[in-house]
């Protein structure tokens, strides 16, 4: 892995999280990600099961975590299971991991092959009166392919179909929306290498370059920094495409007067960061730009006061709404009379705004949270509000990503440049 060693502190913290969240007598079983195929024999790379890896630190396919903590064996109260290595495998893939070197990377003693997988589960179940499946439940999840955490519920209710079956998903959820400070550590490694990727766009930006170009810049400068590379495809949006919310062809010309809108962010460890950045191409704002630009500002500056222990994502959501409405009145693209007699169910500010302002974030971009629990301590979210006026051919958005604590939002992006007049003088610096 380009990422330095992590700390197996983190995952022994977070396996500890885990078991105690367990009814008694239980088994909970995580397995790896696939390769995921391409075409022919081609696959794409490799990227590890979120929960696996928050368990577990290893951050290899075909890998299986067991854990058992009610086991009258200490020594299988936590057991991983890796691929064997041999000599064709090293010769065609590379170096895979001992099981020393499992250990060292987890924290957990007992390790074994894979092949001995259904052998020592089989021993164990007869100890154990619940298992706890893994599913991917986020609420965006579109699940089209079949996973091998998918793979194993199937054949272990066959296998096994007298056990008494429960669900990983509810307790992940509720504990990955809490970060450690390990984890905080991660995700602002994740924001630096994002900043310094930001910084070389803008000496890098002008009038004639390709969107792709941008986005190889992006590339180069995240993986020279450990990073496998962006977090999410990056969005570099110029002109009217900064109006198209997930725009990913990347292909148009930057031309003199444009806004440039671009979201990217740099993976580091599995850990994401999130921001957005709308800038001047030529590097200057028009007046009508700045205005815009100011008006998101201001609303982003608004709803980082609310990410605070206590409040939830509904009454955050509605909160920044308002406070859009009025800085869309003010842009003559609302009226007030019409705004006053809007139906709630239907507020007139999503034409110009129609996405949500912050989403949970960790080891996935969009990370698993529920929506419905008060903001507390230690939850990181991106705060990131936008106006695009199609009409215009103008489209601001701007994202930071913050750390809720009992003394309020930190921001966790806070060094890298966001004001108008400090991405002009940035940007006319070398000219």
């Amino acid at each position: 892995m380009k990422y330095q060693p992590i700390n197996k502190e983190l995952f022994c913290h977070n396996r500890r999280n885990f078991a105690r969240q367990l009814k008694a007598s239980s088994i909970a079983v995580f397995h790896s990600n696939d390769f995921m195929p391409t075409n022919a024999d081609g696959t794409m790379a490799f990227r590890q099961n979120s929960d696996l890896f928050y368990l577990s630190g290893i951050d290899q396919e075909e890998s299986i975590l067991l854990l058992f903590p009610d086991s009258k064996d200490e020594k299988m109260k936590e057991v991983l299971f890796v691929r064997e290595s041999n000599e064709h495998i090293l010769v065609w893939e590379g170096y895979k991991l001992t099981k020393e070197q499992a250990r060292e990377v987890s924290g957990i003693q007992t390790v074994f092959w894979l092949q001995d997988f259904k052998q020592v589960l089989n021993a164990l179940m007869s100890e154990a009166e619940h298992v706890y499946l893994n599913t991917n439940e986020h609420l965006r999840a579109v699940i089209e392919v079949e996973t091998r955490d998918a793979r194993f519920v199937k054949w272990c209710r066959e296998a096994y179909p007298l056990h008494k079956y429960e669900r990983s998903a509810p307790i992940m959820h509720y504990l990955r929306a809490i970060k450690s400070d390990l984890e905080i550590e991660l995700i602002k490694k994740a924001c630096q290498i994002t900043e310094l990727g930001f910084r070389r766009l803008l000496q890098f930006i002008r009038p004639g370059v390709m969107e792709y170009e941008i986005e190889a810049e992006i590339c180069h400068e995240f993986i020279r920094n450990r990073s496998r590379g962006p977090a999410y495809s990056s969005i570099i949006a110029s002109g009217a495409n900064a109006c198209i919310l997930h725009y990913a062809d990347n292909s148009r010309e930057c031309k003199d007067g444009d806004l440039l809108l671009m979201d990217f962010g740099a993976e580091y460890a599995n850990y994401a960061a999130d921001m957005t950045r709308t800038v001047p191409v030529n590097g200057t704002f028009t007046k009508r730009q700045r205005e815009v630009y100011e008006a998101v500002l201001r609303v982003m500056k608004a709803a980082t006061q609310m990410l605070v222990p206590g409040n939830s994502l509904d009454q955050y959501h509605a909160f920044v709404g308002t406070v859009m409405e009025n800085e869309l009145i003010k842009l003559d693209l609302l009226n007030e009379s019409d705004v006053r007699n809007q139906d709630p169910a239907k507020p007139l500010y999503k034409k110009y705004f129609m996405h949500g302002t912050s989403h949970f974030l960790g080891l996935d971009v969009h990370d698993v949270g529920n929506k419905y629990r008060p903001f507390e301590a230690g939850m990181v979210f991106t705060c990131e509000p936008g106006i695009y006026i199609r009409e215009e051919g103008i489209g601001v958005r701007l994202e930071n990503d913050l750390l809720v604590t009992k003394n309020g939002a930190v921001d966790l992006m806070k060094n890298i440049p966001l004001e108008a007049s400090d991405i002009e003088q940035l940007m006319n610096k070398s000219k």
